[in-house]
């Protein structure tokens, strides 16, 4: 198996949950599906969900909630 890093596709603010105070979208270790949400990106007031292009397991966030990010940086890691 190899360990894929997504990156965030365009610039805005990083969530991990879908609202505050709520667990984040996946644990290290969590089965990941195609199509199922890691975290979300808000680019002026729209949240546009991050997800998942290939199966496998959830290693870890690489960044924390509420972080600027700019397109290319790290959001995360899945062993597929």
């Amino acid at each position: 198996m190899a360990i894929k890093r997504i990156d965030s596709p365009l610039p805005g603010v990083l969530y991990l949950s879908p609202a505050p105070g709520a667990p984040a979208f996946k644990a290290p270790g969590d089965n990941v599906a195609v199509g199922d949400t890691l975290a979300l990106i808000e680019v002026m007031k729209s949240y546009i969900p991050i997800e998942a292009e290939e199966a496998g397991i959830f290693k870890g966030y690489l960044t924390e909630s509420d972080t600027v990010l700019e397109p290319g940086e790290p959001l995360c890691e899945l062993e597929t």
